[in-house]
């Protein structure tokens, strides 16, 4: 990590299921999988789903979740949203 860059973060995840909002704590090094993860925990709803959800950042669509807080460049503060991976239906 670069000076200046916090190694912790505090973040706002949506899980758009519920509208719960989760105040997470994350390390800059920590996967979007397991913040996916995580704020799905804390919104009640089985872990088993997570390959049902995706995670957006900025808008736009993680496709790698693999991938690092740090190497999306997520800063601290950062709003994240986790719904559903495929549209519904709406009946």
């Amino acid at each position: 990590m670069s000076p200046g860059v916090a190694t912790d973060l505090n973040l706002r995840v949506t899980v758009a299921d519920t509208w719960a909002v989760c105040a997470l704590r994350a390390r800059a090094n920590e996967a979007l999988a397991a913040v996916k993860a995580r704020a799905l925990a804390a919104a009640r709803i089985e872990p088993e789903r997570a390959a049902e959800y995706a995670i957006k950042f900025g808008g736009a669509l993680v496709g790698d979740e693999r991938r690092s807080l740090a190497d999306l460049g997520v800063p601290e503060g950062a709003a994240l949203v986790v719904l559903a991976a495929r549209r519904r239906a709406v009946r």
